[in-house]
């Protein structure tokens, strides 16, 4: 892969012509190099919430510092973003995607030493500040690989992270639970990949962003007026609302509503969330390129709006119709993220990197808020009641109705 980059960039680099044909393709070695850094980077992430039990135990930690922790982390992984984003998309600047695993190295590494909360702290911010950095940029590169197919060059960039996501607590219970907390620093061999990898990646962008600027300043716009995108922007934000929270429900709870309701075992109950995560995976490769051929507005539609009547069955049926229904409304649901990111930058172009970093900025908030706030309701009443009021959140998918048909102009 190394070899190709750097090939492809020497052949901007002799001849400038080339670089539009370049951009007017969908350059799939540079999405696959953006993709398995996005496993890398979000795995890495993933580590730092699956030690939680280890922190709490072994240096003493209350829920409330372990609170702490995550709103740090939350914090510097979501609301820099947007910041981010928009500021490279005036003055662009590819060396900034091996920085930000350079940024989650040292957050592993000072992880692996920490022996006190202000230090556990500081490594939980860096590596927000190497998450925030990378999904902005990373977005941006995804968007100028693509070619004519943004959709399916999203949905690829997006498995990586759901990858990522589900490899990280397995590889914390196989290598961090059994050799402690000084074993984190293992990982920063995969934060070092990843600069690797980026920094290939960057010298590709770095060749090709004048052209990617170019062509999106040329774009001839939607003819949409100011109040138009911004009504639009907050329709989005809406859906993605709902996508989020009801995500959040079956992510972080659907073992508990199994054991609860059916009685199942743990390991039962686990088997079928890797169930629901395997379609979650699968419907984030479709939507992409589903939207490509057929329009991002109706797969928005179909993929909120059309999870409602599943989600509205889901609290009153038995056990194996609950896994049928949560497998469909997994991969259903899933396939919403790529089509609404795409549909964004599309709304608003020239600013890729702003709208890449606020909607991924929200999707962290959403996620982290949604798992607290349904906690405290499983807490006050009992996990089916999450369910049951969850089951109507699809129903923002009405909203749908507002957005423009920017495709069809």
């Amino acid at each position: 892969m190394e070899k190709t980059l750097a090939a492809d960039a020497a052949l901007a680099d002799a001849a400038p012509g080339p670089v539009h044909d370049a951009l007017s393709n969908t350059t799939f070695v540079v999405i696959a190099a953006i993709s398995f850094s996005h496993l890398l980077n979000d795995m890495m992430q993933s580590v730092l919430l699956a030690i939680y039990p280890m922190l709490k135990q072994g240096l003493g930690f209350s829920f409330a510092q372990i609170g702490m922790i995550t709103l740090a982390f939350q914090f510097t992984a979501s609301m820099l973003q947007p910041l981010i984003g928009l500021y490279t998309d005036h003055r662009p600047k590819p060396w900034l995607l091996p920085m930000s695993g350079c940024f989650t190295l040292v957050g592993l590494l000072l992880l692996s030493q920490a022996s006190n909360f202000g230090a556990v702290l500081l490594a939980a911010s860096m590596v927000g500040i190497g998450s925030s950095i990378f999904h902005p940029e990373s977005s941006r590169v995804a968007r100028m690989a693509a070619g004519a197919r943004p959709g399916l060059s999203q949905s690829l960039f997006q498995i990586g992270g759901n990858l990522g996501t589900a490899l990280g607590p397995l590889l914390a219970a196989l290598i961090i639970v059994p050799f402690g907390q000084g074993s984190a620093a293992w990982f920063s061999l995969a934060a070092l990949t990843g600069v690797v990898v980026l920094s290939q990646v960057a010298r590709w962008a770095a060749v090709h962003v004048a052209g990617f600027r170019k062509r999106m300043k040329a774009h001839p716009g939607n003819n949409l007026t100011r109040r138009q995108v911004i009504v639009s922007l907050a329709v989005l934000g809406a859906l993605m609302f709902s996508k989020f929270f009801y995500m959040a429900s079956l992510q972080n709870y659907y073992t508990f509503y199994l054991m609860e309701k059916f009685a199942l075992p743990l390991q039962t109950a686990q088997m079928y969330l890797f169930g629901f995560l395997l379609a979650v995976a699968a419907g984030t490769v479709a939507g992409g390129p589903v939207g490509d051929r057929i329009g991002r507005k109706r797969v928005i539609w179909a993929s909120i709006l059309g999870v409602a009547p599943f989600a509205l069955m889901l609290p009153h049926v038995g056990l194996m119709w609950t896994v049928v229904l949560s497998v469909v409304i997994g991969l259903i649901l899933s396939s919403a993220f790529s089509a609404i990111l795409v549909y964004a930058q599309e709304l608003v172009p020239g600013k890729v990197g702003a709208i890449s970093g606020l909607f991924f900025g929200i999707a962290f908030g959403l996620a982290g808020i949604g798992a607290a706030l349904l906690g405290r309701l499983a807490d006050a009443t009992d996990i089916a009641t999450v369910y049951q009021v969850c089951a109507f959140l699809p129903l923002i998918g009405l909203l749908t109705v507002l957005l423009p048909d920017i495709e069809r102009r």
